[in-house]
């Protein structure tokens, strides 16, 4: 595991659990107590973590964002998947309201053969995949830019978004909890995604196997809140039968 990776990890303990602590992580993750220290410490140097003796525990506001560019390569597969069963559900002439995000990029290829659909969207990758469609409206909220991920934040999003009403919205998360429900590790992303969930009359939350089970720091919607749940064929069976019958369950070959 890469030192990125594992702090990644380190970080969505943290808010999961509120505290870490260095002999434990050292256990789990593979590698020396001193290398977990130095992880930590350098957390703490970018104001990610608070140190305490012998571990650590969360600063209110944090995130821990991954760049885009990796985000995309990530689960490729498994994300194809789950965008070609989001996208079964769409039928021509929908309109369709695409959150940011690398699986929900994946929603916006599976659904570039459709005809006649108004497609609004925050994220500016998906916005410049989009325009090429050849029978597309296009609308994209504008805002402020968080650059790492693309997407386009704020009062002036949240308020675009208002102006609207769809028959769709796909949501992505960066994790999935029965109790805690959709959550993001970026505390100014969740407006603009509560405006996509109040702008649509059905969510759909697109979200690989790896998401399910976490929680992390900010709720962005209970489990009630949203229509359906479309993973992949990895999700544990001790994990599907908590969602019920919001959970859809993509085939591996995107049929």
């Amino acid at each position: 595991m890469s030192a990125s990776a594992r702090r990644r990890e380190i970080f969505h303990r943290l808010h999961a659990d509120g505290y870490v602590d260095a002999k434990t992580l050292s256990s789990d993750l593979g590698v020396d107590t001193s290398t977990i220290r130095r992880d930590l410490d350098a957390m703490a140097r970018e104001g990610k973590i608070e140190r305490t003796h012998g571990g650590a525990r969360p600063v209110d506001g944090a995130t821990f964002e991954v760049p885009y560019a990796l985000k995309k390569e990530v689960r490729r597969h498994e994300k194809t998947a789950i965008a070609t069963a989001a996208a079964a559900l769409v039928a021509d002439g929908d309109s369709v309201i695409l959150d940011s995000g690398s699986t929900t990029y994946e929603v916006a290829v599976a659904l570039r053969h459709r005809s006649s659909l108004t497609i609004l969207t925050n994220d500016l990758r998906i916005a410049k995949f989009v325009a090429a469609f050849p029978d597309v409206r296009l609308l994209v909220s504008g805002g402020e830019l968080l650059g790492s991920v693309y997407t386009l934040i704020g009062e002036h999003a949240v308020r675009f978004m208002s102006h609207y009403s769809a028959e769709w919205a796909f949501l992505g998360a960066d994790a999935i909890d029965p109790v805690a429900g959709i959550t993001n590790t970026n505390t100014l992303e969740v407006p603009i995604k509560r405006a996509l969930i109040d702008a649509a009359a059905r969510t759909v939350v697109v979200a690989d196997h790896s998401k399910f089970g976490h929680r992390t720091l900010a709720k962005v919607a209970t489990i009630e809140e949203v229509d359906s749940i479309v993973t992949d064929a990895n999700l544990d069976e001790d994990q599907r039968g908590l969602y019920g019958d919001k959970l859809v369950v993509a085939d591996p070959d995107g049929s």
